[in-house]
Order: structure tokens, then sequence, then C-alpha cells
């Protein structure tokens, strides 16, 4: 009983803090922060090679905050005005719709109280999206489309082949035209109905993945209770989501899940946000076999920003991550994965990006796989992989 009233205590506190602007803005400063530090040094040779990328990113969690992102702002990690000035050409924007209280990356069970109902009734969000975890995905992903309709000549979002070949030649002569894709967190946004695929599917979304930090519908997390592999519906989902050129993304999903996936799999894999377990062993990151299993099958590792992936948040630490993982599954399967605002710290934001083609360099990284790891495999991985 004393364990219910400090955990109802806490969620009061939370609400309380979260019901002014400011109170949201705290908590995003609070729950996104960037390392103090010094401006990064970027030599001419640098800025001259970061400036000629197209630099991709495959996670971040910005549609979560009642943020405008049209505007620079100095909480969090990514704006459009921040992803200009850093040459992030192209962002997967990813929905969380549930997120356990006290999560961790070892036990969680599905029935926690919720942190994304606390916070979509503390930024106020339309009413349906307090019970409907579909409703919670649709109502971001309507701000991705909202960017792209109000700064068209800013902002482009990705949804075929052609989207990506348009944006890559409007770029040749607007280096700041950027552009984003839309994707779930974890695909309990589907409340277990099938149907749900195609609502998402037609509201923009090209990616999915599958679970996120508990057990769902589809199979077993990599910090739920189970550590199961697929349900029965969460192979029918993923055979309806790959018929329809919908990227699988197996981020969280349990390695008996993962290895479910690949058995049955049509498609290339993405892994949106990670670290690879060689090089950092903690139990945010599964085994380097299903790492080259997946890049085997033609998948894509993208490598996170943030200490639970990585074993630190600084440059170097996330650049070692990255050459490890090109000397295990090659430079053709490694990407970026930051997990931007994703209530973790990083030692920069989105307008920083030069700071890894720098430190690259400084690493005697061949100029060809900075280009791949950079966002040169993720543009090639879109074009291949998404609808006609």
């Amino acid at each position: 009983m004393k364990k219910k009233i400090l955990v109802l205590l806490a969620v009061v506190v939370i609400v309380t803090l979260f019901t002014t602007t400011l109170g949201v803005r705290i908590a995003d400063w609070i729950l996104n922060p960037v390392t103090e530090h010094e401006p990064f040094k970027i030599s001419e040779e640098a800025a001259a090679l970061h400036a000629s990328l197209i630099v991709g990113d495959w996670h971040a969690d910005t549609a979560l905050w009642n943020r405008n992102m049209q505007g620079r702002h100095d909480v969090g990690h990514v704006d459009l005005a921040r992803m200009q000035e850093g040459n992030l050409g192209i962002q997967m924007f990813t929905t969380v719709t549930k997120s356990p209280l006290g999560q961790n990356y070892e036990s969680n069970k599905t029935s926690t109280i919720d942190k994304i109902t606390v916070l979509a009734l503390a930024q106020m969000w339309p009413a349906a999206t307090w019970s409907s975890l579909t409703e919670r995905a649709l109502y971001q992903a309507a701000k991705i489309r909202e960017l792209a309709q109000k700064r068209p000549y800013d902002f482009a979002l990705i949804l075929t082949k052609s989207d990506l070949a348009d944006w890559q030649m409007a770029r040749e002569t607007n280096h700041d035209f950027a552009a984003g894709l839309i994707g779930t967190e974890g695909s309990h946004a589907l409340h277990a109905n099938l149907d749900n695929i195609d609502v998402l599917y037609d509201a923009g979304f090209r990616m999915m993945s599958l679970q996120h930090f508990f057990d769902n519908a589809l199979g077993g997390s990599l910090h739920g209770t189970s550590k199961a592999g697929l349900t029965a519906f969460g192979k029918q989902a993923v055979e309806i989501m790959q018929a329809k050129d919908i990227i699988v993304d197996v981020s969280h999903s349990s390695e008996a899940t993962v290895r479910d996936v690949l058995a049955q799999s049509t498609a290339p894999l993405v892994i949106s946000h990670t670290g690879f377990k060689g090089h950092c062993d903690t139990p945010r990151n599964i085994a380097d076999e299903l790492m080259l299993q997946i890049a085997e099958a033609g998948g894509l590792i993208a490598v996170g920003f943030w200490p639970g992936a990585v074993c630190g948040s600084s440059p170097e630490s996330v650049i070692e991550a990255i050459e490890y993982g090109v000397a295990l599954v090659g430079e053709d399967h490694v990407a970026l994965g930051s997990d931007f605002d994703g209530t973790v710290e990083t030692s920069f934001d989105a307008s920083e990006m030069a700071v890894l083609t720098q430190t690259m360099l400084d690493r005697n990284m061949p100029e060809s796989a900075i280009r791949k790891v950079m966002g040169g495999n993720m543009v090639r991985f879109l074009s291949e992989n998404l609808p006609d």
C-alpha cells in the first residue's frame, strides 16, 4: 500500500510540474540535456567534408515534446534550425506512445504506470490521446506533416522513393533543405489491431519498431519480463508491414524476437538506435551474432549517442562504437541513430553534427566510410526500401 501511495504521489508531482508551459520546458531541459561544453573546434578540412555530406539519423523522439520544430530552441536536441545548422539533412522522427514509470533496461512489466499518459495530460494533448496509443502516434506524426506544410522550401516529408529522389535533386540548389520520415517507437500503437497498420501507413508512417520497454501483443521486448519471441499476431504484423514496404525496426526487441523476425523477413531490417554488445556490454545491446545476421540480410545498424548504447556520450565514444561496428559488419551496414530527444543526455545536439565528421577524420577513417556512415547508407537504404 505504501508503495502505491508513493507512486501515486510521484504521478501527481509530475502532472503538477508539467501543467504549466514553464514546467514542460523545465522537464524537457532536464530530460533531454546536452552536456555543457566549449564550442567544438572544426577544421577547414572537416567543415568542407561535412558540408558535402548528406547527413542522416534514424531516430529522434522530438515530436513527443511541445516544442515548435520551426524555431530554434535552447532545450532538447532537434529542431529545423538546428538541423540546418548541423547539415542534418534527413531525420527519422519516431513517435513514443507508452513508456513505464521507472523504466530500466533489465525488466519492465506491461502494466506499470505509463509516463506518456502523464505527459499527454500535462502537455494538454487532445482528449483522444489520453487513452488511445494509436491516437498518440497520429498526433505526433501530424507535427511532422505540419512542419512540411508550413515550411515547404525548408523541410520535406519523405513517403516514397520518388519523394526521396525529388528532395535530393532540390537539395543540390538549396543546401538547407531538410527532410524527415515518420516511424513508431514500439508497435503497441497498433492497439493489437492489424487494421491500424493501414491507419498509420496512411498517416505517413514508413518505419515501425516492434517493441519498446515492455512486452506487447507482437512479442517480447529486450527489456520486458518474458524475453519471448514473436507472437502469432506479431508474425502477421511483420508480414503486412513488409508487404506495404514499411521498414521494420527491431531496436528494443528481445533477441528471440529478432531471431524470429530474421527467420520470416522478406526485407532488410533496421536497428534505429543501438550499440554493439561486444563494444559496450550493457542490457541495452543485443549479441554481435545477431548484428551480423541483420547486416548479412542487407540491414542497417544505427549507432546511438548515449551511454546505455555506447558506454559514453562524447563524440569519441560514439565514433569508437561506429569503428567497432564497421569492423564487425562492414561500412555498408552502419549508420547514425542518435536517440535525440529520447530522454537521454548527449554531448552535442543536431547543430553540432560536424563534430562526428571531425572525430572520424582525426581517427583516420577513410572518407568513403565517413560518407556512408554519416548518411550515405541511410539514403541508399531508403532508396531501395521505401514504397515506389
